[in-house]
């Protein structure tokens, strides 16, 4: 017989012979007259005796053992390394028995982790399913975190883990850092332009598309976003300005605005200024812009307010920025840091009065500029001004007219303390002035009158105030005290309860959709109006708007 046969035979042999020791634990627990085999057991013994002198065979026999019974692995070795046959019988005894326990109450648990050839506890990884929430969970983590940010000014910072990879993806300037020709090779960055919440906001949107702004860190969010080249983050914050714009803080989103060159957010900003400059004007806000946004604003001719507003608004930021340049708010410091700025304020288009109760006391002018404003006022050879000398245009106010004809009759239309009320929406925002109302149909008459509008039970604005009618079927206007914000698509209640000569007339054929301009209304009936106004017919036939 060839050698290689001779060695395959003998080879099947000690492996005939190693899975009779295996078992053999097992037989002799069932069966007591195996004890009795003198002959076989020590035959055995012999062949595995003779076969375990070979350094080589032992290895193969372990590797073979192995790939028969990996779960009698542990006790093959034990054999290699001296261990007695006794002792690896008792061993193999107390396995099968633990085996046959065990596979006859397998857990559910158990059996998966079988299954997956894992019996290791779940990992984090197996616990977040998609590459969104894995992504997420290495956040601000230091888990496999190959670059560090200390992030803020000096004393107020914040150090930042992150990975680099994340980073490179989500955004050009960190690609070019960590992978460019110009790649940063240092384990910490410093970024102390960047405050430390904006950058987590940033960081946090990179690794899980998640936004969360706030409008205390909004604006520095923005400029991280802008700095880092991450648009769609900009955009949302561009977005999150646009609907949390008001008259308090619209000055000095106009500022930043100019700053990170986004025209929509400007354009926003002159809407809420020019409607409502009164109140933009007399912000805190406003004492915050720089010089170059404040001269911006002079110049601006749609600004609807009196001039004496705009003077006013011009000393507080006077007064604002000596503080910030750590200067004395006196007469010399403001005309220095108001610079030429001061000559846009158009003071000859204010009244006598207001510029004698005001400018002309407020020592902000010489003697001589203040001799000739005078003179400007009262001689017929007037002096040349350094001021400019026309009134600002302002802005047109429009109408919205709901009805297509009038009427009046004997018993219409009364007023007894009862409250006309009609509901509108509009498809863009609108600021909200006043009222059109409808007069008496009996001649010349005054009438005191209270009007109010609301969103969803919330006053919004409110005044008490008069108008005289002609006795003509024509609209006379009544404003609120500043013009209000209407946003798109939403329901507000206009209402105005009169108190004058009983009748008046009243509008018929009233439409639920009225398009004025670029701006289209809607109006439905309010459960406000108790005497008897709605859709079709009855008072509040206007409203008056800026858009």
């Amino acid at each position: 017989m060839p050698t290689a046969d001779c060695r395959l035979v003998h080879h099947g042999r000690i492996m005939r012979c190693l899975t009779y020791l295996l078992l053999l634990p097992e037989t002799l627990k069932k069966s007591k007259k195996v004890g009795k085999l003198p002959g076989r057991l020590p035959v055995c013994y012999e062949i595995l005796t003779l076969s375990l002198t070979s350094k080589k065979k032992q290895q193969k026999e372990k590797k073979m053992a192995a790939e028969l019974y990996p779960a009698a692995n542990a006790n093959n070795t034990n054999l290699a390394n001296g261990t007695t046959v006794a002792d690896t019988e008792k061993a193999k005894e107390v396995q099968v028995n633990q085996a046959s326990s065990s596979s006859a109450a397998t857990t559910p648990t158990t059996q998966q982790n079988i299954n997956n050839n894992n019996v290791d506890p779940p990992s984090w990884q197996c616990s977040h399913p998609t590459l969104r929430e894995r992504n997420a969970l290495m956040f601000n983590n230091e888990l496999m975190a190959d670059v560090h940010f200390i992030v803020g000014p000096l004393g107020a910072s914040q150090r930042v883990p992150a990975h680099k990879y994340v980073l490179a993806v989500g955004s050009s300037v960190f690609c070019a850092m960590f992978y460019g020709d110009l790649a940063e090779e240092e384990s910490e960055i410093h970024i102390p332009d960047v405050e430390p919440a904006a950058f987590l906001i940033l960081l946090k949107y990179m690794y899980s598309d998640e936004i969360d702004l706030e409008a205390d860190t909004v604006l520095a969010t923005l400029y991280a976003a802008k700095k880092y080249i991450v648009p769609a983050l900009a955009k949302a914050c561009v977005t999150f300005l646009e609907t949390s714009l008001e008259a308090k803080n619209a000055c000095v989103l106009l500022s930043q605005s100019r700053l990170f060159e986004e025209p929509e957010l400007t354009q926003r900003c002159w809407e809420v200024i020019d409607a409502q400059a009164e109140l933009a004007l007399g912000s805190e806000g406003f004492c915050e812009i720089d010089l170059q946004t404040l001269e911006i604003i002079l110049r601006r001719e749609t600004l609807n307010t009196k001039e004496v507003v705009v003077f006013e608004a011009v000393m507080n930021w006077a007064t604002a920025e000596c503080k910030r340049q750590c200067l004395g708010p006196t007469t010399r410091n403001k005309r220095e840091v108001l610079g030429k700025v001061l000559f846009l304020v158009r003071i000859p288009s204010m009244s006598l009065e207001e510029f004698a109760n005001g400018a002309a006391q407020s020592d902000i002018l010489t003697l001589e500029e203040t001799h000739n404003v005078f003179l400007w006022y009262t001689a017929a050879k007037k002096p040349k001004l350094d001021f400019p000398l026309t009134q600002r245009t302002g802005l047109a106010p429009q109408k919205c007219h709901r009805f297509q004809s009038s009427a009046y009759r004997s018993n219409q239309w009364r007023y007894r303390g009862r409250c006309d009320s009609i509901q509108f929406a509009v498809d863009k925002r609108i600021f909200i002035a006043g009222l059109g109302l409808y007069g008496s149909s009996g001649g010349k008459a005054e009438y005191s009158v209270k009007i109010e509008l609301k969103r969803q039970g919330v006053i919004l604005a409110q005044n008490l105030t008069k108008f005289v009618s002609d006795g003509s079927s024509s609209t006379f206007p009544v404003w609120f005290e500043h013009p209000v914000q209407v946003e798109q698509d939403a329901f507000y209640t206009v209402s105005a309860v009169l108190d004058g000569n009983e009748l008046s007339y009243f509008g018929q054929e009233g439409m639920t959709e009225v398009q004025c301009g670029k701006v289209t209304f809607q109006f439905q009936c309010s459960s406000d109006s108790t005497n008897g106004t709605g859709v079709q017919g009855g008072q509040i036939p206007e409203l008056v708007f800026y858009a």
